[in-house]
């Protein structure tokens, strides 16, 4: 028997005797531990509810995707709303005040700053945000930014956030329910005639533009990028709209009204509607008013997509789980299978295929189009790996579940202790600076010279594990 087999074995006979190689923290220092970081994190590292990405552990340089100021946040995850949720769950969780309080002031950041068209920007300005942005509550001048955006889950974030701290607090904040009513009002306005969103919005659609249709291969596309305006078209690309539609979802559990779960299945009709015709049954990454698959970005051509593609699957499976309604589950079989033959010989599958040939498409670093991958752009993932097999198999599941039983709504962890859980915690207790701050190495995108952060995503793991740790320790005292 080799030393590898032989260890484990070892692990497998006795984890406990693994896990516990060290003894498990008091309850008492988590909880301290815990509060001195959401207290350093909250006061140093944010600006009154806002955060960033990451900030140099000498909290002289910030930044979120692009260098921010003090008093700027961002709001892409692992920005402002991801940090509000973190301080939601582990409340949740474990019930301290001092995380409700933080999480209450994210809420004010993001009331603050909601835009006249019902959402959020890539970042959000705490002073003197009117000379930049129309905020709703501000006296902004018109022809300043207005945009809401559903890239990169976004506005979602923040909704999302906003309503699960709806939720936590009972509905008792007049304010704070104003601010989601609002978002979901104009997210709901925003939705074109056929059930998609754009990747970005303004004013409502007219609905003469956007006639219910069919997707559809063009008769032709150009080769080489043609400069246009994509953020109208309706938008697949980085989860826009089934974050919208995981959204939808969210509020027909925490609020019950069906107009959210219509609002959801419309969104899987637009899915329905935009899955390609046989040679190719899975979906583009955008599409025109007539359905086409078109060019966005300059490294973003019309083509079918075998990154976004999964993620409509997904999307239509969820949607199954809470409505029970099979159509959302007709296009799922085609469509895996397709996807299992598109892989790659790496087993992976190319961001884009060509229509029609499914030849896969990458592009050079001068943005040539090509079919070779040998030089590649580095900021974009031209190779995505394959769920196709995973996706099978919980179709499968679904499909053999009969539908009482069926339940696609978010379910919140419940905390028993562990080895694991323990040890968790006694890893973020020890690796806290006397300030209070999880400092890790790592550099910064925007500025030269830094080799240690401190970063909102390490936050949000260490207060996971910690408030962990406290509910599973609460429940054993039976506290």
């Amino acid at each position: 028997m080799t030393r590898r087999v032989g260890l484990l074995i070892v692990g497998i006979l006795f984890p406990c005797l693994v896990a516990f190689s060290e003894e498990p923290p008091e309850r008492g220092e988590a909880l301290k531990a815990l509060r001195q970081a959401v207290d350093f994190f909250r006061s140093e590292v944010g600006y009154k509810g806002s955060y960033v990405y990451r900030v140099s552990s000498d909290l002289k340089f910030r930044e979120g995707e692009g260098k921010t100021n003090r008093t700027t946040g961002w709001i892409q995850p692992p920005g402002t709303p991801f940090v509000g949720e973190v301080l939601v769950n582990a409340y949740r969780a474990c019930g301290e005040s001092f995380l409700l309080d933080a999480a209450r002031e994210v809420a004010e950041a993001l009331h603050e700053t909601q835009l006249e068209s019902g959402g959020w920007r890539d970042s959000i300005e705490m002073e003197n945000g009117e000379k930049l942005y129309r905020y709703r509550l501000g006296d902004a001048s018109p022809s300043v930014k207005n945009e809401s955006t559903l890239d990169d889950n976004k506005t979602q974030a923040c909704v999302r956030f906003l309503m699960r701290l709806d939720e936590v607090t009972e509905f008792s904040d007049v304010a704070l329910k104003d601010t989601i009513d609002y978002a979901i009002t104009k997210l709901i306005a925003n939705q074109f005639p056929n059930g998609a969103w754009p990747q970005q919005f303004q004013d409502p659609p007219k609905a003469a533009d956007f006639p219910v249709i069919k997707a559809s291969y063009p008769e032709t596309w150009s080769r080489t990028f043609p400069k246009v305006n994509y953020k109208t078209f309706y938008t697949l690309n980085d989860g826009t709209i089934s974050d919208t539609l995981s959204v939808m979802l969210e509020a027909y559990r925490i609020y019950g009204d069906s107009k959210y779960l219509d609002s959801a299945k419309r969104a899987g009709d637009f899915f329905i509607l935009a899955q390609m015709p046989d040679p190719q049954p899975a979906w583009a990454q955008q599409y025109n008013a007539e359905m086409h698959p078109v060019w966005a970005r300059k490294f973003e051509p019309p083509a079918i997509t075998g990154g976004e593609s999964q993620t409509a699957i997904l999307s239509l499976m969820q949607l199954y789980r809470v409505s029970g309604d099979s159509k959302y589950l007709e296009p799922v079989p085609k469509a895996v299978r397709y996807l299992k033959q598109s892989e790659r010989e790496d087993g992976q599958l190319a961001r884009f295929y060509e229509l029609h040939t499914n030849r896969p498409l990458y592009f050079t670093k001068k943005y040539d189009l090509t079919y070779d991958d040998s030089d590649t752009p580095t900021h974009y993932s031209f190779v995505v790996s394959s769920k196709a097999d995973r996706l099978e198999k919980s179709y499968q599941k679904l499909k053999d579940t009969p539908r009482e039983k069926l339940n696609g709504t978010y379910k919140f962890p419940t905390h028993s202790m562990s080895g694991k859980v323990a040890a968790a915690a006694g890893d973020a207790i020890k690796s806290l600076d006397e300030r209070g701050a999880w400092v890790t190495k790592g550099s910064m995108k925007n500025f030269d010279g830094v080799t240690r952060v401190i970063e909102s995503k390490t936050f949000g793991s260490r207060v996971s594990d910690l408030a962990a740790f406290l509910a599973a320790s609460k429940s054993q005292t039976g506290e």
